[in-house]
């Protein structure tokens, strides 16, 4: 008299919907290089953690008299887990089930996802693997019309922005809504030869005229460097690691704020090569990672879209463990200038600061914005003055240590000034609204023309180097310091205990029930 038949029934139709798509797809895609969706979970969380939801959910196939013959299972699983011990959602994509395109999914699986992940305040981790959009022309006519498109669950996946960490992993083609999904999070990878993200793949292309591999379309490095996603990997492993270490960082939603670690570091500890970090010759560059290596807590300064809007880098770190983002010019690409694409990063990048608490320890070295020809056609002041506003609207603490340069409009996004500014300068510090360099040709002109109409041979030379050598005198940043146009100059070796202050003064200012205006893909 017990229910003991309809578990047995509930067991076998687990057991077909865990064969996926059957061994032979198994054993294709993994000839390829390719874990399956299952063993993605299993690698990705806590063992033993994963609870699967819809564990049964697909088509089944049945006799004369109602007996299951047979299950296909939908191509999408999602479940709870934990990642470091912490609840998170996951769902992934299966790609052995119709290559992971809609018509064999079932899509309010992906959308209930979404919802528990943003209900329950529990970070989402995408596992993307196809198309995931609204299938091919093959549905039109099995369903007989056409449809209007629309995005079922697309209102909580912008909602997710500005509520719960979302990383989403590319781990193989993914085009149309897959691809869409992947870059709407606020960590994104692909693993390189493995993943490849399209609008549309190679054969639609084909279509309009290019004709073009997967690899050549939609390869890693093209969206890495033009900013579609985050970051590029060697291999799913290694994807997984990092997904589980950028989360550590976050809060598990807006509600509640960063977790500090144990500190494991000396907060005093000062690098002596600090002090010789930046050169004395301007024209020269210098290795900022390494100063932000030392600056933070040792092994912890996570770096992300490295190849994107390089003149600036953005990444996690902790300072006397407590979870801090990192904004630093890297002199290497046009000298820390900023470009259109920088001003993008930065937007992305104090967005999800300002979403999840972060205080923004911003590493000066701007000599403004990129000129030229190539800067107006890529609206550089446009996207600039983006990057200007959400450096002021942010509400996070903020500390700036400006490092070498700071010029013009693009310097100005520093800090926001108009708040209790916690802002000190090395002696390497260099600013104003144009850099001496150029600025003395266009602020003395007329008397360089005169000088030089007076003497031909060397006279604006001559002029050039007096007015060089009077502005000098008032260059060094003791004057700035003075007249209060800089708060502190500080011994470059002091830098870290500095931030050790600031990143224990700020921790009690940070303020989980503050709802940002949300990040933006």
């Amino acid at each position: 008299m017990s229910w003991e038949p309809e578990i047995e029934e509930l067991r076998r139709r687990q057991q077909m919907a865990g064969q996926m798509g059957g061994a032979d797809k198994v054993a294709r895609h993994h000839a390829n290089g390719k874990l399956t969706v299952r063993e993605r979970v299993a690698s990705l969380l806590d063992q033993g953690s994963f609870n699967e939801i819809g564990s049964v959910s697909g088509r089944g196939s049945y006799d004369a008299d109602g007996n299951l013959l047979d299950l296909s299972p939908a191509n999408f699983i999602y479940g709870r887990g934990r990642i470091d011990a912490r609840p998170v959602m996951v769902g992934g994509d299966d790609f052995t089930v119709r290559g992971g395109a809609a018509d064999a999914g079932i899509f309010e699986k992906q959308v209930q996802c979404e919802k528990m992940a943003n209900e329950y305040r529990m970070p989402l981790v995408r596992l993307i693997d196809g198309t995931g959009g609204g299938g091919s022309v093959k549905s039109y006519e099995s369903i007989g019309h056409t449809y209007v498109p629309a995005n079922p669950g697309w209102d909580i996946v912008v909602a997710n922005l500005a509520t719960v960490p979302v990383v989403s992993l590319a781990l193989g083609s993914v085009a149309g809504l897959g691809a869409a999904r992947t870059v709407a999070s606020h960590y994104s990878l692909m693993v390189k030869d493995i993943s490849q993200m399209f609008i549309a793949g190679p054969a639609i292309v084909a279509r309009a005229g290019e004709t073009l591999t997967k690899e050549e379309l939609g390869g890693a490095m093209i969206h890495a460097k033009a900013g579609a996603i985050d970051d590029v990997v060697d291999s799913e492993e290694e994807a997984f690691a990092r997904t589980r270490k950028f989360l550590s960082y976050l809060p598990s939603s807006v509600d509640e704020l960063p977790p500090r670690t144990e500190p494991v570091d000396d907060p005093a500890r000062r690098d002596d090569w600090l002090i010789k970090a930046v050169p004395r010759e301007r024209r020269r560059v210098y290795d900022m990672r390494r100063i932000v290596r030392s600056v933070v807590d040792t092994d912890s300064f996570f770096e992300m879209g490295k190849m994107f809007g390089r003149s600036a880098m953005t990444g996690l770190a902790r300072i006397d463990g407590w979870p801090v983002a990192v904004l630093a010019s890297d002199p290497y690409f046009y000298g820390g200038g900023w470009t259109a694409d920088t001003a993008q990063k930065v937007v992305r990048f104090v967005d999800l600061a300002d979403t999840f608490h972060l205080p923004v320890v911003h590493l000066v070295d701007i000599p403004g914005f990129l000129i030229g020809l190539d800067a107006e056609k890529t609206a550089t002041i446009r996207h600039g003055a983006r990057a200007l506003s959400a450096v002021y609207q942010a509400r996070v603490p903020w500390c700036t240590i400006v490092v070498r340069r700071a010029f013009g409009v693009a310097g100005a996004a520093m800090t926001n000034h108009t708040r209790a500014r916690f802002r000190y300068a090395w002696p390497s510090g260099d600013w104003g609204s144009l850099p001496m360099e150029g600025g003395i040709e266009v602020a003395y002109r007329a008397e360089l023309d005169r000088a030089e109409a007076a003497n031909p041979e060397g006279g604006r030379e001559a002029l050039m180097a007096e007015i060089t050598e009077r502005l000098e005198r008032v260059r060094s940043p003791f004057r700035s310091a003075e007249a209060f146009s800089i708060e502190e100059i500080i011994d470059p070796r002091d830098t870290r205990a500095r931030l050790t202050e600031f990143a224990n003064l700020a921790a009690p200012l940070r303020k989980p029930g503050f709802r940002s205006a949300g990040f933006r893909p």
